[in-house]
């Protein structure tokens, strides 16, 4: 929006041309995000308070959790607006992966605030049914994959791309389709499965996020694809300013967020965030390198699985609780320490995941 503003005001002011810059307007949505969210923010609490919709405890849970007992949730509505109104502010509106990304983002958010609204405040335990929720899922996820398969017009995005390979291109045609719907959906949901601790989902959200900015910036640029040996795929680099609102978002709600938490995002916020960073994730033919650099929430997802599978299978479970956050506190690490630790494990992987952009 500000950037139509902007090219009008250049006409009687050059220096107005600054904020047309993608570097700037990606900061400034940042910014932007983070100022809407620390502002807002005590309001957006005391609301929720009001709602009485206090997050459920588990009972098998571990019993340091029995504090958190309602305490607020549902304050991923405070994450999306935030990120929704810096993107209109300094995204440039005309560019269809900002609207593919912010309809992705919000559609998921939907699903997951209908699901915490059944939990906490008509107080049915089961939230959204399970498969309404994944076939609302899918329908958004299958929407978005149709779209960039179709009406891109890039022979990109058919293509896998596998870093430290710099000659290896897997073709995919329509199977590219799957693989959008498995990325999209497969990172909402690794997002909230994640979700359990204090920060814990947060900023790993927030480093990936900020990680898919920088990438979204080179692939968006033929000279620093070419120099990287990266796929071009001209307009991307607008999804910079979406990122740069999710990172400032993500930290202002970090501030309300963090341990002792005083509001929990809730599926609105988790399904929303994983969802939209595997929207940019493939926009920018950068799938491997986001499972790489999230390889928290694959951690935590494949613990479920495997948790799952074996009690089936054998009647015996391999970790204490799934998702794996629970089990090492049930060995007796208190709550910070484990969030720390998967914060620290996150920053090594969104660095070992940039510096695949040069080693190929």
């Amino acid at each position: 929006m500000l950037v139509w503003l902007s090219e009008y005001l250049s006409q009687f002011d050059t220096s107005f041309r600054v904020f047309g810059y993608l570097t700037l307007r990606s900061i400034l949505a940042a910014g932007t995000a983070l100022a809407i969210a620390l502002i807002t923010g005590p309001a957006t609490i005391r609301y929720l308070h009001r709602l009485k919709v206090g997050q459920a405890v588990r009972d098998d849970g571990p019993q340091t959790h029995l504090v958190k007992a309602g305490t607020p949730t549902m304050g991923g509505i405070l994450i999306l607006s935030s990120v929704a109104l810096s993107t209109l502010l300094w995204g440039d509106l005309e560019n269809q992966y900002v609207w593919v990304t912010l309809l992705v983002t919000l559609g998921f958010g939907i699903v997951g605030w209908v699901d915490d609204y059944r939990k906490v405040v008509e107080r049915d335990s089961r939230g959204l049914p399970a498969r309404w929720k994944y076939f609302w899922q899918s329908v958004l996820g299958l929407a978005a994959a149709y779209y960039l398969y179709a009406f891109s017009g890039l022979d990109a995005m058919t293509e896998l791309y596998v870093p430290f390979l710099k000659d290896w291109i897997v073709p995919l045609g329509w199977f590219s389709i799957v693989l959008t719907y498995f990325v999209i959906v497969g990172g909402s949901n690794a997002v909230n499965l994640t979700d359990g601790l204090d920060g814990l989902a947060i900023l790993p959200s927030v480093m990936v996020g900020s990680a898919l900015g920088i990438i979204a910036y080179l692939t968006g640029r033929v000279d620093f694809a070419e120099y990287l040996l990266i796929p071009y795929v001209p307009g991307s680099g607008e999804l910079a300013v979406f990122c740069g609102a999710v990172a400032g978002a993500g930290l202002g709600f970090l501030w309300f967020n963090t341990y002792p938490a005083q509001v929990f995002m809730g599926d609105v916020g988790a399904l929303a965030l994983g969802a939209a960073l595997g929207c940019v994730a493939v926009i920018t033919r950068h799938e491997i390198v986001f499972f790489i650099m999230g390889g928290i929430f694959v951690l935590e997802t494949v613990s479920v699985i495997i948790q799952v599978a074996s009690f089936k299978l054998t009647g015996k479970r391999v970790f204490r609780m799934a998702p794996i956050h629970h089990h090492y506190e049930l060995k007796g690490w208190p709550e910070p320490r484990v969030i720390v630790r998967f914060w620290i494990i996150t920053v090594m992987l969104v660095l070992f995941g940039l510096a695949t952009l040069k080693l190929r």
